[in-house]
């Protein structure tokens, strides 16, 4: 039976992202380059046949609310040459630096049992969970921060600068991390405290990402963004899961 339920579900995937990655050529508003339609295409199809519709509503929710989220305030940004590449249109580094961390969480899932399912489907919603905290933060800072700070110092800096953090950014980005997890919730990926591992596991992750901006990114020519949104949301799941764990752990002694 379990053999039999993957192979339609594989088999559903590859249909219905298909099907999607199609309409996404023909519509004329591009929230995606062609090579990031095709790997968006890949993600969805492991997504789908691992996790269901459940977890493809929390990916599908972080792709269309992150890409209006990298709009806010553009035309300001795009003056102060502090805007997305490409107008905020994503390629295939954008679509893997933001899910590949949740990617290896929802293959995880096919060759572990109870309760590690369970931690990986939570590290999962809570690496977008990170990922939409670090991307709401960010362009909410850049557009509507007041004052904005360097993280590992606290001085004054120019928005965009990389390590910098505002009041503004961070209040959004927590909101954003406890919708997406209050999604993952209602759509039953985890239960209630779930929803506050994911938004601590975001708060935490976020403002080590900044730390990392600031003192390494700069320094190391292969740390891009990319590569930061990685690590971001790798500590995001982790600790997610150690929390969950922790939990679990505490409850059986």
């Amino acid at each position: 039976m379990m053999e039999l339920y993957l192979n339609n579900s594989w088999i559903i995937a590859l249909i219905l992202n298909s099907i999607l990655l199609v309409f996404a050529f023909i519509v004329p508003k591009k929230l995606l380059t062609p090579l990031g339609y095709f790997n968006a295409w890949i993600l969805g199809v492991i997504v789908w046949a691992t996790l269901s519709w459940q977890g493809y509503a929390v990916v599908m929710f972080y792709f269309l609310v992150g890409s209006g989220v990298t709009k806010i305030g553009m035309a300001e940004k795009e003056a102060a040459g502090i805007a997305e590449k490409r107008s905020g249109v994503r390629g295939p580094e954008n679509v893997w630096g933001s899910a590949l961390i949740a990617t290896f969480c929802a293959l995880g899932t096919l060759f572990v049992d109870a309760p590690w399912t369970q931690l990986l489907i939570l590290g999962y919603v809570a690496s977008f969970s990170t990922k939409l905290s670090d991307t709401t933060a960010s362009e909410v800072g850049k557009a509507y921060g007041k004052r904005t700070f360097l993280i590992t110092t606290l001085k004054p800096v120019s928005p965009g600068t990389e390590g910098a953090i505002s009041l503004e950014g961070t209040l959004a980005g927590i909101v954003a991390s406890a919708i997406i997890a209050l999604v993952g919730y209602l759509v039953g990926l985890i239960n209630l405290i779930g929803i506050f591992y994911c938004i601590i596991a975001a708060f935490i992750a976020t403002n080590l990402e900044s730390v990392i901006g600031a003192t390494l990114q700069e320094n190391l020519e292969w740390m891009t963004n990319e590569i930061v949104n990685i690590i971001n949301t790798l500590i995001g799941a982790i600790v997610a899961i150690l929390l969950g764990w922790l939990v679990i752990n505490f409850i059986t002694i």
